[in-house]
């Protein structure tokens, strides 16, 4: 997601062909960090892009056209009250988007609009997800305060 001058993009390819090039919101400002932090990607049923920037400590949502649909700077008080971390996103069969929010221990649940809907809360760090076809979300956890190895959680959530 990094370009040669280090400003970040998103760059849509068919086999080896760029088609599309995503950078810039519609006033010309970046639409991700350039502070080489963790960008994590999706792309849900509308094509929407959604990434979530750590560096800007949001959630970047454009539509297939590359145009900003929204941001998500996290839906506060979070759970521990504290600034919200995305790490992980992925989206489900309805197109909601489900991001880790690495310091609240929680996963944050957005539709496909960027309405906040609701959170699940765990008692670990969730930061890589994925979702079966069964909607049944899988987490990589790291526990809090343990010096266990990281572990693998399924999380059924009811819509």
């Amino acid at each position: 997601m990094e370009s040669d001058d280090k400003q970040s993009k998103v760059t849509r390819y068919s086999g080896s062909t760029e088609n599309q090039s995503i950078q810039f919101d519609d006033q010309g400002k970046l639409l991700y960090s350039s502070d080489g932090s963790d960008k994590h990607i999706c792309e849900n049923k509308n094509l929407d892009i959604c990434v979530a920037d750590c560096g800007a400590k949001a959630v970047v949502v454009v539509n297939q056209v590359g145009e900003l649909k929204f941001r998500y700077d996290g839906h506060t008080p979070g759970p521990l009250d504290k600034v919200f971390n995305p790490k992980g996103i992925i989206t489900d069969s309805q197109s909601n988007i489900l991001t880790g929010d690495y310091n609240n221990c929680c996963v944050h649940i957005l539709d496909k609009n960027g309405d906040f809907l609701r959170y699940i809360k765990f008692k670990f760090r969730p930061y890589r997800m994925c979702i079966d076809s069964d909607d049944n979300l899988f987490l990589a956890v790291a526990e809090l305060n343990s010096s266990s190895p990281n572990t693998v959680q399924k999380v059924e959530f009811l819509r």
